[in-house]
């Protein structure tokens, strides 16, 4: 089981929070494309004897792309990987490309998921973040959706905006709820540094949410999922009975991924790969023959705290029979030494060799990981 990421770096105006890799560069599509194509084929190998489970188109905002750009890279996946006949193959979008136009135009491409970026129902909140979409477009967005026949669709939402409410969240929250969904992904706000958020932060422009108050809309957004049947099957992440993101439950396994395109990491279980974070450069070094990439090997406390950090996030867990056969005794005793205390107060629970977070221990969630690591 493995899984091929493709990142399309392109988007029509930045977001505010946004540090992921994007370029408002929308001339350089057709180029890209192209190389995404080559790059796959030179890499070929990378997943050798690997059946691929998952396809995930991620950015930037791969909605901006053509039924033929979407259907050349597909063409060049299936051309060169063995893909099952039931894969889940998702593209993320902005609400604003959802048209019906846009749905009759892919109809017969084999998407199967849709993942689309909300991060709010509020018109306000969206023009403070930028983002270019309005509350009545997402919200037709995902009807457009539901009429082309998607029956799994997954929205992302954000809480801890500038000025927002526990109560503002509570409408947002139940706006989303409303629109029979699939599965629902939704992060605190993070200033990152050098963000225009973060930027208007440090001018004191914006004052961040205190920790208290961002504590409670995660609460609030647990409670809120559980009352509607969502399982909360990560921190961050909750689906509908058989609606778990497949692609990304299988990062959290440590399946191995492919990622394909500028700043696209891949993963094979011994290294770790990384994309130059540049369209141009990415472009020029395929056509050159060049190196695009960096690479490292992977150590034995790399892997143990990759396993550590992701499963412990989850509502599976970390397994602590996997954790002793795969990195040996002594981590495994490390292990258990650290995560007592955290077991004694209540944040950490154990049951049939599973370790997993209580909501107490989500909110400590980076200090619980920071004392398990080990460097």
């Amino acid at each position: 089981m493995a899984g091929i990421y493709i990142h399309i770096p392109f988007c029509s105006k930045r977001c505010t929070y946004c540090d992921f890799y994007t370029e408002v560069a929308p001339d350089l599509i057709p180029d890209l494309v192209k190389h995404l194509v080559k790059e796959i084929n030179i890499r070929k190998d990378y997943l050798k004897n690997e059946t691929i489970s998952t396809i995930y188109f991620g950015g930037g905002t791969p909605s901006i792309l053509s039924r033929e750009q979407f259907s050349e890279i597909l063409d060049g996946i299936f051309a060169v990987y063995t893909v099952e006949e039931n894969a889940e193959i998702t593209f993320e979008a902005n609400p604003d490309d959802l048209t019906v136009d846009f749905f009759d135009s892919i109809k017969y491409l084999p998407f199967n998921r849709i993942s689309i970026g909300i991060q709010s129902f509020d018109d306000n909140d969206l023009k403070r973040i930028n983002r270019r979409h309005t509350a009545d477009q997402a919200i037709k967005a995902v009807k457009n959706a539901q009429n082309a026949g998607f029956d799994n669709i997954s929205i992302d939402l954000i809480y801890g905006l500038p000025l927002q409410s526990i109560e503002d969240w509570e409408k947002q929250l139940d706006i989303a709820l409303s629109l029979n969904i699939q599965h629902v992904s939704a992060y605190g706000l993070t200033y990152e540094e050098g963000t225009a958020l973060w930027k208007q932060r440090e001018k004191g422009l914006v004052k961040p949410i205190i920790d208290e108050t961002m504590n409670e809309m995660y609460l609030l957004l647990v409670k809120k999922m559980k009352e509607k049947g969502f399982e909360a099957y990560e921190i961050s992440n909750f689906a509908l009975d058989g609606f778990r993101s497949k692609h990304n439950s299988s990062y959290w396994k440590q399946n191995s991924y492919l990622g394909i395109g500028p700043s696209a990491h891949s993963y094979d279980l011994v290294s770790r790969q990384w994309n130059v974070a540049s369209i141009k450069a990415y472009i020029a070094a395929l056509e050159n023959n060049t190196p695009y990439f960096e690479k490292e090997e992977l150590t034995l406390y790399d892997r143990y705290n990759d396993y550590v950090m992701v499963s412990l996030r989850t509502s599976d867990g970390l397994d602590f029979d996997f954790l002793s056969s795969e990195f040996g005794q002594n981590l495994a005793s490390y292990f258990l030494d650290n995560i007592r205390i955290y077991i004694e107060n209540n944040s950490v629970i154990q049951s049939d060799g599973k370790y997993s977070l209580t909501p107490q221990g989500i909110m400590i969630s980076n200090q619980i990981l920071i004392q398990l690591i080990k460097v």
